[in-house]
This record gives C-alpha cells, structure tokens and sequence, in this order.
C-alpha cells in the first residue's frame, strides 16, 4: 500500500534526499580537497619559476602587503639573504571578470615576466592574454622607470591584443598594480 501523500510525507522525503546528497557533496570533497591543494601548489610553483630570474632562492611562503586598501600576496627570491625580486599576485577586472597574473617585479621597478593565474575573458579575444606570445613577451624587461603601463591607445608602451583593448588595459593595470606593490615592499623592507 502506497503511502499518502501529505505535508510530512513530502518534507520527510525532501529531508532525506538533501542528506544523502550532502554526505555524497562532503566525500567528494574530503576526497579531492588534497589533489587540488597539491595541482594549486604546483601550479604556483612553476609561475614562480616563470616569472622571477633563474638565480638565487624562492621562499614558497606567502607574504601580504597591503596598498590603496587593497591586500596583495606575494613572495621573495633572495641572493646571498638579500631580496632581489618579488612575484607579486595582482587581481584586477577584465573585460569578462577578474584577471589575475603573477608577476616578477626586480628591484628599481623592472618587470622581469608575468604570468596568467586566472581569467574569464573571451575565448578567441582577450583569452589571448594567456597566450599570445607578442602580448606577454612586452612586459619581459619592461622598465617601468622609463615606460609607461598603459596601452598605446591610452598614451603608453603597451601593444594591445587586437580586437582586446579591455583586457589589455586590465593586464597592464595589474602588472602596474603589482609593481606598486612591489616598491611598497622594498620601501617597507627599508
């Protein structure tokens, strides 16, 4: 004999099922919580590689500084115990959602590479931002001291990806971000 349907009936059912999905939910996620920690940790350790010299030691810790009421992560490479470079993380807005980079930032302002974390831009556009080579390799060496951070449409030094001008501005604004960040931590360190 079916049971009637009531209230009860139905809450009891609604209960039941939200619990089995909720244990599924938590065991997939105590299962997979240490793979993602590990491919995260990986992951920042080969854009650490990219982004700062080949020389001297990376301290894997990050770090905080906070700048115009924004907090940025980063993390020293030193020489011999005296910090030569910073990869500073920079998040700022894209032209389809937040665009992060991790960038190398050497003493006296110098870029010395950058490197995509994360984007939402548009696949085929300003996604190239993660791969157009001409684009990237720009900002390597790039002096910050007798350039300017901007797109060339905007009076700067920075070619634009075409048909990209949103995400170009947004990659440039972060790499200045991150080099302001990077002169308040050598400031600090003073």
């Amino acid at each position: 004999m079916a049971a009637k349907s009531n209230l009860i009936n139905m809450a009891a059912c609604l209960t039941g099922v939200c619990l089995v999905c909720s244990a599924i939910l938590g065991g997939v996620f105590s299962m997979t919580k240490e793979p993602i920690e590990e491919a995260s940790r990986k992951a920042l350790l080969e854009a650490l590689s990219v982004v700062l010299p080949a020389r001297g030691e990376v301290n894997p810790e990050a770090r905080s500084v906070e700048l115009d009421g924004r907090t940025y992560e980063y993390y020293v490479q030193t020489l011999d115990t005296a910090a030569v470079c910073w990869a500073v993380k920079s998040t700022v807005g894209g032209f389809g959602g937040p665009l992060t980079l991790l960038v190398g930032v050497e003493k006296g302002g110098v870029v010395h590479a950058t490197r995509v974390l994360s984007h939402s831009e548009t696949p085929g556009l300003g996604a190239k931002c993660e791969t157009d080579a001409a684009f990237i390799d720009q900002f390597k060496g790039f002096d910050t001291a007798t350039k300017s951070l901007k797109v060339r449409k905007d009076g700067g030094d920075v070619d634009a990806i075409t048909a990209s001008t949103i995400t170009s501005r947004a990659y440039a604004e972060a790499v200045a971000c991150a080099v302001r960040a990077a002169a308040k931590i050598q400031e600090e360190a003073r």
